[in-house]
């Protein structure tokens, strides 16, 4: 029997990726996370041969979970699953361990066939991802200067980028605006700029928006 974890905060989607699943695979046990704690928490108490993980969760980002569960114990591969484009997380997500990443646009044989080739044991990406990671070595993608942020920082900068206000991306994030405030001032002293202007530049000129 194969067992999967779904780490989504919305019900819908959670339960549609949960009838995908069921339909294509017999004997097949679904567990479900509404948050980044409940996927912890879930992930550390039980076994699991995949773990199908938002990268927008609630207080903590997904970036943040797989960390934490790549430094720990019985790791399990992780498939990201995100509504942003592969080239603003995926590469940042297959560098910090992550099995595969699709977008939540994909249709669902592309998910069926990203789950079943890591529940095999291998990695997945799709050809438009394929290409640009060929791209980005020939880029040399770690010179980046916002590749020195860390994965909640580099969320932060893509949130100002499109405009929103530090009192709408704590919101957003379920933090509180002195804790975005802080985050918005680490990647201001660690990009070498002063106002949201500028970064607002700078994402647009990076393609992270």
């Amino acid at each position: 029997m194969k067992r999967i974890l779904i780490g989504d905060d919305h019900a819908v989607v959670r339960r549609g990726l949960k009838q995908i699943l069921t339909d294509e695979f017999k004997n097949l046990q679904v567990g479900e996370a509404a948050d980044a704690a409940e996927v912890l928490k879930l992930a550390r108490s039980q076994s699991w041969d995949l773990l199908i993980l938002d990268i927008n969760l609630p207080g903590r980002s997904g970036l943040e979970v797989l960390n934490e569960l790549q430094a720990g114990r019985g790791k399990f591969p992780v498939l990201m699953l995100s509504m942003h484009p592969e080239d603003q997380f995926a590469i940042r997500a297959l560098k910090a361990g992550a099995a595969g990443y699709l977008t939540k646009e994909s249709a669902s044989d592309e998910l069926l066939k990203a789950v079943n080739k890591i529940l095999s044991g291998g990695k997945y990406v799709s050809p438009t991802l394929a290409e640009k990671l060929a791209m980005n070595l020939e880029q040399d993608y770690a010179s980046a200067t916002h590749e020195s942020l860390s994965d909640r920082e580099f969320q932060v900068l893509r949130l100002i980028a499109s405009g929103k206000t530090v009192g709408q991306i704590a919101d957003e994030l379920s933090l509180s605006v002195k804790t975005i405030s802080t985050y918005r001032a680490r990647i201001l002293e660690k990009l070498n700029l002063t106002t949201n202007a500028e970064l607002t530049k700078y994402g647009i000129q990076n393609r992270l928006v």
